[in-house]
């Protein structure tokens, strides 16, 4: 009895790790960093996370998941509430649609489909934020933003793939 009560809490920390280890990327690319105009330029961590588990394990990380780490970017960044609960949640929907063409694929075709798939997600967020403010916003912080986010895909992806491999292969 007690050892199937600790079992289950295993599963339970197992299925939870996508939501929690993306939690993680959102508070962490909330804390405060002494560069100017870094909060306007400051990569999505999270849309890496994403990425991985769409393509690796989309039955951990549900939509209703996803929307609310979106609504969770939105409060902790700032941005009108619903506006990277949207973005995710189309971002995510089109890497599961296409995870048949990604999963098992070499490194550089996995972090090509993250630059394609945040790229037109990147200029669905630019537009949404500008329909919301009513005017065209600077595209620049935006490409920049995506710039920093796909250059540090690598880095987080690799993490991402070696803790997949250490904790969840039973899951």
């Amino acid at each position: 009895m007690r050892r199937e009560f600790f079992l289950r809490l295993d599963r339970l920390a197992r299925n939870l790790t996508p939501f929690g280890l993306t939690l993680a990327l959102i508070i962490l690319g909330m804390l405060p960093v002494r560069i100017p105009d870094y909060a306007s330029v400051a990569p999505i961590l999270a849309a890496i996370s994403l990425y991985h588990w769409a393509v690796y394990r989309p039955h951990l990380l549900p939509f209703v998941a996803v929307f609310l780490l979106g609504v969770a970017q939105d409060m902790l960044s700032g941005a009108p509430v619903g506006l990277f609960a949207l973005v995710f949640l189309t971002f995510y929907g089109a890497v599961v649609l296409q995870r048949r063409f990604l999963a098992g694929k070499s490194f550089p075709v996995y972090w090509l489909g993250f630059a394609i798939v945040w790229f037109l997600a990147t200029l669905e967020l630019w537009v949404l934020a500008s329909a919301f403010h009513v005017t065209l916003l600077d595209m620049k912080a935006f490409l920049f933003q995506y710039l920093v986010t796909a250059g540090l895909f690598p880095f987080v992806a690799w993490i991402f793939l070696r803790w997949q491999q250490a904790f969840l292969q039973q899951a």
